[in-house]
């Protein structure tokens, strides 16, 4: 089995990580925003939601110690929240890097646009992004806040496919989850 840093990285350990990491992606995201005053747009905050279902799925399969197929399944939905948030990150990178000219205008806040708009309407507008999401307020090492969101995005759904691949390693060599 393979390790990082020293330590079998059984897949219920592994998911056990991703949890931690989740969670400390998510406890940073609520210091920017009460403490350095980085109110998030829109796009930041469906982001959020991306990693709040991560969290959520690497919690319940670090609890539940999935065999072969749970570890392909939680693997798989795994994959597709990352992939879905970093779809959703890479839509904010380019807002971010569009010239001043082409920077969509400022448009409703997300409470206002839930509350009187479709959700399909409202998600399609969100997801078109606005001129607020195209402000960048933080950067670490040359990358903003959704940059760093698509990396991490990008990162956890490499790390669900090799969560998967070693659930199925270890079903092989019989061992118990």
């Amino acid at each position: 089995m393979r390790t990082i840093v020293g330590i079998r990285l059984i897949p219920r350990l592994g998911f056990a990580l991703g949890f931690v990491v989740c969670a400390g992606l998510l406890g940073f995201a609520l210091y920017l925003q009460y403490y350095d005053y980085q109110d998030p747009c829109p796009l930041c905050i469906v982001q959020r939601i991306a990693f709040m279902a991560l969290a959520a799925i690497f919690l319940v399969a670090a609890l539940h110690g999935p065999g072969r197929t749970g570890a392909i399944v939680y693997g798989g939905m795994l994959f597709l929240v990352a992939g879905i948030g970093a779809a959703i990150a890479t839509r904010h990178v380019w807002l971010q890097n569009l010239p001043k000219d082409r920077i969509p205008e400022c448009g409703p806040g997300l409470e206002y646009m839930l509350k009187k708009l479709p959700l399909t309407q409202a998600l399609e507008k969100i997801l078109t992004g606005s001129g607020e999401c195209a402000e960048v307020g933080w950067k670490f090492l040359g990358l903003s806040i959704a940059g760093w969101s698509l990396v991490w995005f990008v990162l956890f759904g490499i790390f669900a496919i090799y969560l998967a691949l070693a659930g199925m390693k270890q079903a092989q060599q019989g061992k118990p989850s």
